[in-house]
């Protein structure tokens, strides 16, 4: 079966931070991995950016990483559009306005030591 990454860049509305992660962790994120086909999911938070510039968008500080096995990778995510904002994926007021939302399939062996 293929698997999948969601991957996900957030950030939380200003001075909101401690809220929007709370919601993040221990809401959303179970939310999310109800839906058939999502195994997985994790958090990260921006340590260092590696390359700055003065004229760019900020970076977002937030990265959540769902593991995703379907064949039909199309109906995950649709289905995830159409619960979100509903009963079964409430969405928080502290959720930043800007996100970024990617799907990448599994590509080539892991390489490790």
């Amino acid at each position: 079966m293929p698997r999948y990454k969601l991957v996900v860049l957030t950030s939380a509305v200003e001075g909101r931070d401690e809220e929007f992660n709370d919601w993040y962790q221990n809401t959303h994120l179970r939310d999310v991995v109800d839906i058939p086909g999502v195994t997985s999911a994790r958090r990260f938070r921006m340590t260092m950016p590696l390359k700055e510039t003065a004229d760019g968008p900020k970076p977002f500080p937030y990265l959540a990483i769902y593991e995703v096995e379907t064949d039909d990778i199309k109906s995950v995510i649709d289905d995830l559009n159409s619960r979100a904002g509903t009963e079964r994926m409430t969405l928080s007021e502290t959720l930043g306005e800007k996100l970024y939302a990617v799907v990448y399939e599994d590509f080539g062996a892991v390489v490790s030591r």
